[in-house]
């Protein structure tokens, strides 16, 4: 047991190290009750998508699950709240056990986040606990075996006092007592300082070329000489030369968010279809150049788009709702070569493609599956009732192809499916109080198919 458990580790080493080539992720935010099970968004990204990399929100078990042997890079994220706990060691190393030990190395967990964007957020308890929390879960995560797990932070730009020119980035002076000390812990450790750079937010029709990646006269930074012509760069060297302004220019930058809504609200000029076509399908190629940025040339910068899903219960704006690359059902938003398929088409007829349309199911073949966020005994009150009206329920017993004693929300979407299909394959017999969503991805796996 122990030597097998040593040989997971070495692999998902070896796969940490390997994985370095390659930098696109997403962030998969799960506000919304339309979205598919994780099983099948794992699936769907492993099999159909480019990504190699996800970064969640949070430790939900049934992503961490989920993702198991993808072999696809998981960040997760201790939530703000705990931030105070876990300077205690105690706390930190029970965080360990019930987050990360049931589901490492099989689950690729290559890095945590302690909170998101707590400097910028000004809430002094969390601001001055943050370091030590980060301090304490390494420390936890090495006592329990995952060396290999990084720990760090997502700040806002807000840190910054000024960012252009982008030499001239600068860390605002009251932050810098959080921050050096923060840095050095990251240069110590070997893990990343992540920003989260969005040209959204610094959209203005005069500079709207430069913030989409589109042909434009730059911006002139006179200190280097150097012409930039698109935001992006621009925002992450001015983070690279507040670092370096500070002694930890060395230290790895992550952009862990950035990205552009497809849809806003009536006066919003920037969020359009069209717009965000342009950024990510621009964005999406120059980090795969490996060009960098004028000031850390020839790097592949590590980098997530967000978002992987239009999440429709997300509060706010119109647009804070269309960030998506995806429908719920797995059509894309629009169209800037994630997938696969759409990458070997290019070669063929070019184009980029691109619809707004409200949500609904794909058409052909659907198959009934259960919506993320139900509760456990809403699980097991509809296996209870599908078993009951004489649909065969031993593929989900105990040697079927699809028993799976710890993910009793597999073996509901697959009976649940089983229902749909055999009494009638009308949205009614996928509703199971609201519980039911149809889906055109079929969500079998290995020896578990669904019919």
């Amino acid at each position: 047991m122990a030597a097998h458990r040593h040989l997971l580790l070495l692999t998902a080493a070896l796969l940490h190290l390997l994985a370095a080539a390659s930098a696109i992720g997403v962030n998969y935010g799960t506000l919304g009750d339309n979205l598919p099970p994780p099983a099948q968004v794992a699936n769907f990204i492993k099999s159909q998508t480019i990504i190699n990399r996800v970064k969640i929100f949070d430790t939900n078990p049934d992503i961490l699950r989920a993702f198991a042997d993808t072999g696809i890079a998981m960040t997760v994220t201790a939530g703000n709240g705990d931030i105070p706990a876990l300077t205690r060691l105690a706390y930190a190393r029970q965080w360990v056990a019930i987050n990360i030990a049931p589901f490492y190395p099989r689950t690729r967990i290559v890095r945590v986040l302690v909170g998101n964007e707590i400097i910028h957020s000004q809430d002094k308890r969390l601001v001055v606990n943050l370091l030590p929390a980060m301090r304490t879960l390494h420390n936890a995560l090495v006592l329990a075996g995952f060396r290999g797990i990084q720990v760090t932070t997502a700040h806002s730009l807000g840190i910054l006092e000024m960012s252009e020119p982008p030499s001239r980035g600068r860390f605002r002076p009251g932050y810098t007592r959080v921050l050096v000390p923060m840095l050095k812990f990251l240069r110590d450790t070997r893990s990343p300082f992540m920003v989260n750079p969005y040209p959204y937010f610094g959209y203005s029709p005069r500079k709207a070329n430069y913030a989409l990646f589109k042909p434009n006269r730059g911006v002139y930074d006179r200190f280097t000489r150097i012409t930039y012509t698109n935001m992006f760069d621009g925002l992450l060297d001015a983070v690279y030369s507040a670092m370096k302004a500070v002694g930890y220019g060395d230290v790895q930058i992550v952009a862990g968010e950035t990205g552009w809504p497809s849809l806003g609200g009536p006066g919003e000029p920037a969020p359009t279809l069209a717009n965000a076509v342009s950024y990510n399908g621009k964005l999406l190629k120059h980090v795969n150049s490996r060009r960098g940025t004028p000031l850390m040339p020839n790097r592949r910068i590590e980098t997530y788009i967000f978002a992987l899903f239009n999440e429709n219960q997300k509060p706010g704006p119109i647009a804070e709702r269309n960030f998506g690359l995806f429908w719920p059902d797995f059509t894309p938003v629009y169209k800037i070569g994630i997938l696969r398929s759409e990458r070997h088409r290019r070669g063929r007829r070019g184009g980029r493609g691109g619809h707004r349309r409200a949500p609904r199911p794909g058409g052909g073949k659907r198959w009934c599956v259960l919506k993320q966020g139900v509760s456990d005994q809403a699980v097991q009150a509809n296996i209870d009732y599908v078993c009951s009206t004489g649909v065969d329920c031993r593929p989900i017993q105990s040697g079927g192809a699809c028993f799976d004693p710890n993910n009793v929300r597999a073996r509901a979407s697959y009976i649940m499916n089983s229902y749909y299909q055999t009494k009638g394959r009308q949205p009614s017999n996928c509703d199971f109080s609201g519980s039911g969503v149809l889906t055109s991805v079929n969500p079998s796996h290995g020896a578990c198919i669904y019919i």
